[in-house]
């Protein structure tokens, strides 16, 4: 309704991670060429953590397009509440290892070793992705551990990026997951974007659509204040505004309807305690 009203190409704020939409915030640049040199100089292991809907998926999303290619080997494993032995299998399967599905867990390993053997001697890198591993039990994060233990004498034969909400810091955290920790090359906390990342973020989704100048500069501090940042929060309000708008046949996004709509999800049972979440600092680790 709202695409017609507003002449827009495409929703500009879908809760799709979309790397087309993708915000180079100075968080999101940071981890994300963080992310890159580490796997392009074989690092290892990189963790990224951050609250719910702080980007984590789209941030992975535009990884894997920025690495695709004949270099890298890439599995993206978004499935993480599963035992031990079928994460291999989803891994391997991922990779595009033959004949994996009734095998067992050590002859699975066996074969995704080959593979990744087989890989390095094409000169491809292998690189694991797994996203919402604050799932991940800790006898699985073992298993991660074990594969980051494949190596060569001077090279690591995958490279593993692991994102999840902030409960996944607290588990690495844990003393039995020491040896795990220690191979961690880098880990990066996202936090919300700011005030002016804030208006950046909603006028750069606009600008790719067509819609410059539909959201005035007078709602801005309003939309921060309400959404705190959170760029699935700052997606589903704006939504709502553009929704809202069209229905009022208002040819643009002014700070009456900010506050009417502001109102109205306040009221809302649904959202209640949902709409904004609290700020926490970032940490960059190296070594």
């Amino acid at each position: 309704m709202y695409m017609l009203a507003y002449n827009l190409s495409a929703k500009p704020f879908s809760l799709v991670p979309d790397p087309d939409f993708f915000f180079l915030s100075k968080g999101h640049k940071k981890v994300l060429n963080y992310l890159k040199y580490a796997i392009i100089e074989g690092e290892g292991f990189a963790v990224v953590t951050g609250e719910v809907g702080a980007g984590k998926t789209t941030l992975l999303r535009t990884l894997l397009r920025d690495i695709k290619g004949e270099r890298y080997n890439v599995a993206f494993i978004k499935n993480t509440m599963v035992e031990p032995h079928q994460m291999l299998r989803m891994i391997a399967d991922d990779f595009g290892v033959p004949n994996i599905e009734a095998q067992e867990k050590d002859q699975v390993l066996r074969a995704l070793n080959n593979f990744l053997i087989e890989e390095f001697t094409k000169n491809r890198r292998p690189v694991l992705i797994i996203d919402e591993a604050q799932n991940l039990s800790t006898e699985l994060l073992e298993e991660v551990r074990l594969l980051s233990n494949l190596e060569t004498d001077k090279y690591k034969l995958l490279q593993i990026v692991i994102a999840g909400q902030p409960e996944l810091r607290a588990k690495l955290a844990m003393p039995h997951l020491r040896q795990l920790r220690q191979r961690v090359f880098m880990s990066y906390h996202l936090r919300p974007l700011n005030r002016e990342e804030t208006e950046d973020y909603i006028k750069h989704r606009m600008q790719i659509v067509g819609g410059e100048g539909i959201f005035l500069d007078e709602v801005f501090d309003e939309i921060f204040s309400f959404t705190g940042g959170v760029p699935r929060v700052i997606n589903t309000m704006c939504s709502f505004l553009l929704l809202c708008g069209a229905a009022e046949e208002s040819s643009s996004i002014g700070l009456e309807l900010v506050l009417s709509v502001k109102e109205d999800i306040a009221k809302d049972p649904l959202y209640e305690g949902e709409l904004i979440t609290p700020v926490d600092s970032d940490c960059v680790v190296e070594g």
